[in-house]
């Protein structure tokens, strides 16, 4: 204890003079001395030992994390995070391809690699529009599946998946994006042929798997008035017939300039006041311009352009300075509710395998996350660090 103590007095001192390095003459070569220090001090510490008292800190790991013979960036993860979220291999079409056919060789892994390191593991996602196979809609005859088949698909594949990881996974995401600001319930393939109790029944379905894991409704644009507002009578309506629903997902896909973080915090505090607990589930800051609006919606696809892609070399200091201010604004609200917060969990762990690199415009560089392509980290992990100096 007294060398954890030491080491965090140590990055208390640095990090307190960051707003003096900013305005003095040191030059750049010093500043990056300065920064290696604070983190070669950090040693086994990271963010979640700095957040320790307030929510779990998570992210998302991929299968080329998980599964590829480079540990750096599994190191990363286990030093900086108390909590993961599988990115893809928990995915239905990932984990049951087909209807007689399993896949838990990713899954089992990170499981044992999160009880390794003594983390949380967050279930994702058990019901969803996209990246589910088509051949679960379709009956033997060829014909569109019928609502018994469907739910009974349903029911196999949330009891089977559950119960294997029962007691060791502490929280699903039991349905996801399944609601539009412009339509209430999303039109899709579940809606269409089960009616909009597949979702209720997802919930009932993993709560009777396993009873004491949390459980989850997560989506996008999460703080959009109409998305929110909607959201907010389906959970009251699932609380009056007794439907298991413990927690409001907020994946948190910002932007530079959207959306209004007022209004953000707002929808926080409304799903908390409806009996919600809040996991900030899939957060990143996105840092490129764009024409297509706001949204994570994943079946958005733009042509390249060169005008959308203006980072190629480096993230200019401007850029670097305005992504640092919104992620200290972003943890400042999130430590102004750390009472209703459980988790928040960036979706990927570094700028090279952020998914925002190809969405919705294949090739382009960003840099929404903590750590660069180097897996070093940025100015914004140190302006999040040092809230909690």
């Amino acid at each position: 204890m007294t060398k954890i103590t030491e080491t965090n007095n140590n990055i208390t001192s640095v990090i307190n003079r960051r707003n003096f390095i900013r305005n003095s003459a040191i030059s750049m070569a010093g500043i990056a001395l300065l920064r290696s220090k604070v983190f070669a001090m950090a040693n086994e510490m990271g963010l979640k030992d700095l957040y320790k008292d307030d929510f779990l800190m998570g992210c998302a790991i991929g299968s080329r994390a998980l599964m590829g013979e480079d540990s750096g960036l599994r190191d990363l993860i286990a030093r900086e995070f108390n909590s993961v979220t599988s990115e893809n291999a928990m995915k239905w079409a990932s984990i049951h391809p087909k209807e007689n056919e399993w896949k838990f060789e990713e899954p089992d892994r990170m499981i044992e690699y999160a009880e390794n390191n003594k983390m949380h593991v967050q279930g994702h996602v058990l019901v969803w529009h996209s990246q589910v196979p088509r051949e679960i809609f379709v009956g033997p005859d060829g014909n569109q599946a019928s609502k018994d088949l469907l739910m009974k698909r349903m029911e196999t594949h949330i009891q089977t998946v559950v119960d294997r990881y029962k007691g060791r996974i502490h929280s699903w995401d039991v349905v996801n994006e399944s609601i539009t600001p412009e339509d209430g319930f999303r039109k899709s393939k579940w809606l269409e042929i089960a009616g909009p109790e597949f979702m209720e029944r997802a919930f009932q379905l993993a709560h009777e798997a396993d009873p004491k894991c949390s459980l989850i409704y997560n989506d996008y644009g999460e703080e959009e008035p109409r998305r929110r507002d909607f959201i907010l009578q389906l959970v009251n309506d699932y609380k009056k017939k007794g439907v298991p629903i413990h927690g409001m997902g907020l994946q948190a896909h910002l932007n530079l300039d959207s959306p209004d973080l007022k209004l953000w915090e707002q929808a926080i505090e409304m799903y908390a006041a409806a009996g919600l607990r809040i996991a900030i589930t899939e957060l990143e800051v996105d840092v490129l311009p764009y024409d297509w609006g706001r949204s994570a919606e994943i079946s958005n696809n733009a042509e390249y352009r060169e005008t959308l892609n203006p980072y190629k070399d480096g993230l200019p200091k401007e850029i670097d300075d305005k992504l640092t201010k919104r992620y200290e604004e972003i943890f400042k609200i999130l430590l102004k509710h750390r009472d209703k917060i459980d988790r928040v969990t960036f979706w990927g762990a570094s700028d090279d395998v952020s998914w925002k690199n190809n969405f919705p415009m294949r090739g382009r560089t960003n840099y929404p996350l903590l750590f660069d392509r180097q897996h070093k980290p940025k100015n914004a992990y140190f302006a999040v660090a040092g809230l909690k100096k």
